[in-house]
Formats: C-alpha cells, structure tokens, sequence
C-alpha cells in the first residue's frame, strides 16, 4: 500500500513514519508538512491511502481530503489527528474520508485501520464513533459556521461582513442563530462551543 503522510508536525511526521515502515505491506512514499502540498504530490504518486492530520499549514485537513475525493476518487483517505471531536468526524465522513483515528491510540489501531481502509471498508476510533452518535451532526448551517469562524477572530459586524460580502444585516441574523442554536450568550461563547465540537 503507497502511502503518502501529511502532518504539520515534523516529529510527528517522523514517528508516524518510523512505525509504519515496520509493517511489509505499508510504504510510506512521501512525508508533507502542509496542507497546500497534499493535493499535488498525491497527483505524482498516485498513492492508495493518504493519511491527513486535521490542523496543518496552508490547508486545513479536511478541505484535504475533499479535494483528494475529487481529484482522485481511488485514493482512499483516513484522517489521523489529535482532536478527538464529533463534528470533525462528522465532516471527515462528509468530506470522503474513509477512516478516522486519533493519535492516542494504539499503533496496532492505526494498522489496522490502514488495512480495513484498503480492503474497501471504513474504520472510525471506536469511542469517537460513539460520542459523534450521541452529539449528532452540526446545527449550523454553511453560513452561520462561516460567521461564527470569522467572528472568532475578534472582528466586529462590520469586518465579518466585508470578510465574507455579506450585509451587517444578515451577519446578525446568521449570528443571532448561531448564538441560539449553540445556547450561548455570546458570539465568542458560540465560536469557542462550536469550535470545541468540531464544527467550525
């Protein structure tokens, strides 16, 4: 199985690496730091898995694995991250990934997983699945997330709207719901809250 493997982290890249080049029937064919990077290196090596992290330079993850879904339907993808959060299971799944497992857990688990994946199945990390039943998928539409992201960043109605050309009108709107669904009682509140469930 050719395997390209994007994370942000080096050292973690590295280790990832060195455990699975003790398999025989894993090859480890490229090692990417960002997430810009994913998409045309897979185009080079035609690879049968990729294995994403979720929060990487340039390109956020999961943006990854969509485009690799369309770029290239027969490279299968598994999400491999640290955050252990419903709604970025939800939205891997959504995004065409094939598997999702976090980075405590067990190498074996993560083999396993890259073998299930390759045979045509899915493999999600047990407890995650669980939770990600129990909390559902997201409340927020497209656009309230997109309100609440930039919203996170501190700007005032008027920065979110000229961010995402929308009238300040419809930014309150879309952030009154948001603020509603989420039960906060603050935009901030609601973007930490949608943040913490991996919705945004």
């Amino acid at each position: 199985m050719r395997i390209p493997l994007a994370d942000g982290q080096a050292l973690v890249r590295g280790a990832l690496t060195a455990v699975l080049r003790l398999e025989p029937d894993i090859d480890v064919v490229a090692e990417i730091g960002t997430g810009t990077e994913v998409l045309a290196a897979a185009q080079r090596i035609t690879p049968d898995i990729a294995l994403l992290d979720v929060q990487m330079p340039g390109r956020h993850g999961l943006t990854v694995a969509a485009d690799l879904q369309r770029a290239l339907p027969g490279c299968r993808t598994i999400v491999c991250t640290t955050f252990s959060r419903p709604g970025y299971l939800w939205r891997a799944m959504s995004a065409g990934a094939a598997g999702y497992v976090v980075k405590d857990s067990p190498p074996e688990q993560l083999v396993d997983a890259i073998r299930r994946v390759h045979t045509g199945l899915r493999f999600v990390d047990p407890a995650l699945a669980a939770e990600a039943l129990a909390a559902g998928a997201s409340p927020l539409t497209g656009r309230e997330a997109d309100v609440l992201r930039v919203a996170a960043e501190g700007g005032t109605v008027a920065d979110i709207a000229r961010a995402l050309r929308l009238s300040q009108g419809t930014v309150r709107n879309h952030l009154s719901s948001a603020i509603g669904k989420m039960q906060a009682r603050t935009r901030a509140e609601a973007a930490r809250l949608a943040e913490a469930n991996g919705w945004l």
